[in-house]
């Protein structure tokens, strides 16, 4: 055996074979630890769809608490029912801030998903152009 020889099969017991490709992965996660996950593009798909789910019911929540807010009234002239209304509209404010806050994480997080699912369908059609 070669010096070639022994570094390649020194590689290959550390790195394992550098030459085959691997199936194509995609790594999530939060912050900037340890934590993470795989997923294929057809996985990816389907959580992509389950968060467009979440995201047109937080789009309806939010539609109804605008509605909610348009028509509150208070019932009476007096000031207790207008103080009461004023109360009401602020947590309904401070619940449609709460909402607009969701509708934005969520759409950045399937825009993130998209992205990811782009790159792992471009890196699994190279694989497969060298492996052919």
């Amino acid at each position: 055996m070669n010096i070639i020889d022994n570094a390649a099969s020194a590689i290959k017991a550390v790195w394992g074979d550098l030459t085959t490709p691997k199936e194509p992965t995609v790594y999530g996660g939060g912050g900037g630890g340890g934590g993470g996950f795989e997923m294929s593009p057809e996985e990816l798909k389907t959580v992509i769809g389950l968060w467009e789910d979440e995201l047109k019911k937080v789009n309806d929540d939010g539609d109804k608490i605008d509605m909610i807010v348009a028509d509150l009234m208070p019932p009476g002239q007096d000031e207790a029912s207008s103080s009461y209304v004023d109360s009401g509209i602020e947590s309904l404010l401070g619940l449609q801030k709460q909402n607009e806050s969701m509708r934005v994480y969520i759409e950045g997080y399937i825009a993130k998903l998209e992205v990811a699912r782009s790159k792992t369908m471009a890196t699994d059609q190279a694989n497969t152009m060298r492996t052919t």
